[in-house]
């Protein structure tokens, strides 16, 4: 595609997924097509999720004294914040904030839940709406105000091990999400600077968007004892002692699914994933005058039959042309089409058109068509996944000199991978100078030196135009 945030923004209103139009600046209305699509998603992260954690539901208001306790968190929110000044005409004695993320939220609750360490451990996730001032450029989906789609997970410990195990497991939750939707990504610990406010470290994953810069699309925090501490949230040990719990949290938003738009789309409109579209299937019968009843007699026949097989499918009956609903659940990215007319019918075939190849296959509607969906729905998951990842590894180059990054970055976009000595002031320069920023590193053993201040380089380090 050409031009991809004309494209992206064109596809949101298009395939009906948001409405950008409210009267407030980054915040929009999700249309019924788009709330499919989410809830789907959601509902994968869910199942993940719902096998060692526990769904809870916090106020959207956190009182300003609450906020205020953990100042290193605040600072990191401090422009971002909005705030209640009044309820009705009265003037609040408190401020209250609305949610910019949980934490201060859910940790003094957390240090009345905690008491003995056979409590621990806790794991609770919530998705929520949260609230952030953005006063960059919005974009929809990616940089808004209301952040629609916000799950976040945090869980206590009564060991540092225990945290830093839960920091894997937590990872591991996000790369099965994400290889199930398609969605290639890089993992790395992000630089000292940009971690999570009041995080020992935070882990992340980003991923390539067609126009070549870089989207964070979830976050892995190790929080230490550092809000433990501020929120007195302690449990007592086998011996009798209090100690301070160890606490991680983890989160992502709307950005999966503009990572999902813009991943597998192409020219044609979106490209979805079967697992995620609101329709697995559409079938479109040929209607002429002659035949026509035994052509939809036939439709509803296939229709039942996938229904029955726990399929999401529709029957597309409405008096249009054939080729605009064509055009249409092409640019929905409907992963299967049905077409059926009088000549398939009377050669007893059915053509099944594959959106991610827009290739025509014919199937004889005598075999069992259940069984052939199951092929070509395995097989669009396998080559969504496939072109998607291959496409990502393709942008990722390596650079030793700082010259190169920024004819690399100018020219191609894409993500640079480079020798690091992990130095806060040098790597401050190195975004300066080269007007890129560095997502972060990967720890694995490297040779060489940092190609910009010459010191003995100790991490693979990854930097990229972001959003």
């Amino acid at each position: 595609m050409t031009d991809f945030s004309e494209w992206f923004h064109n596809i949101l209103e298009e395939a009906e997924i948001i409405d950008s139009r409210y009267p407030i600046k980054g915040m929009h209305v999700w249309l019924p097509n788009g709330f499919k699509i989410r809830k789907y998603v959601l509902n994968i992260l869910k199942d993940l999720l719902d096998k060692e954690h526990e769904e809870v539901l916090f106020p959207l208001l956190v009182p300003e004294d609450e906020l205020a306790k953990e100042a290193i968190h605040v600072k990191g929110f401090e422009e971002e914040v909005y705030w209640i000044t009044h309820g009705g005409l009265t003037e609040l004695n408190k401020k209250m904030a609305l949610r910019p993320t949980s934490e201060t939220a859910m940790y003094p609750m957390f240090a009345l839940w905690v008491r003995s360490h056979t409590d621990l451990p806790m794991k609770f996730y919530q998705v929520v709406n949260t609230f952030r001032y953005e006063t960059k450029h919005t974009r929809p989906l990616i940089r808004v105000r209301e952040i629609t789609t916000f799950k976040e997970a945090h869980t206590v410990h009564s060991t540092k091990e225990g945290a830093e195990n839960q920091v894997k497991d937590a990872i591991n939750i996000y790369k099965e999400f994400f290889d199930i939707l398609g969605i290639p990504y890089l993992i790395t610990k992000r630089p000292v600077w940009d971690k999570f406010p009041g995080a020992e470290y935070t882990m992340a994953f980003d991923t390539l968007m067609p126009d070549g810069k870089t989207l964070q699309i979830a976050t892995v925090h190790n929080l230490g004892q550092t809000f433990a501490k501020t929120f007195e949230i302690t449990y007592e040990t086998p011996e009798g002692e209090h100690e301070y719990v160890y606490q991680t949290c983890y989160g992502l938003s709307d950005r999966v699914i503009a990572s999902l738009i813009g991943i597998h789309g192409d020219e044609s409109g979106l490209c979805l994933p079967n697992e995620v579209s609101p329709y697995q299937l559409v079938i479109v019968p040929i209607i002429f005058k002659k035949g026509g009843e035994e052509v939809m007699a036939a439709c509803k026949d296939i229709e039942s039959k996938l229904k029955d097989a726990g399929f999401r499918v529709h029957l597309d009956d409405r008096d249009l042309r054939a080729g605009k609903k064509f055009y249409e659940w092409e640019m929905r990215g409907v992963p299967i089409r049905i077409e059926l007319g009088p000549r398939d019918l009377s050669n007893k075939n059915a053509v099944f058109v594959r959106r991610d190849t827009m290739e025509k296959v014919n199937i004889s509607l005598e075999d069992d068509i259940v069984e052939n969906v199951n092929e070509l729905m395995s097989s669009i998951t396998f080559n969504l996944r496939k072109k998607a990842s291959e496409k990502m590894k393709g942008q990722i180059r390596e650079v030793d000199n700082l010259e190169d990054v920024k004819e690399s970055i100018e020219n191609e976009r894409g993500i640079i991978s480079f020798a690091w000595c992990g130095e806060e002031n040098c790597g401050k320069e190195i975004e300066e100078q080269a007007n890129v920023d560095i997502l972060g590193v990967q720890e694995e053993e490297i040779n060489g030196k940092c190609f910009q201040c010459g010191s003995e380089a100790k991490f693979k380090a990854f930097m990229a135009k972001t959003y």
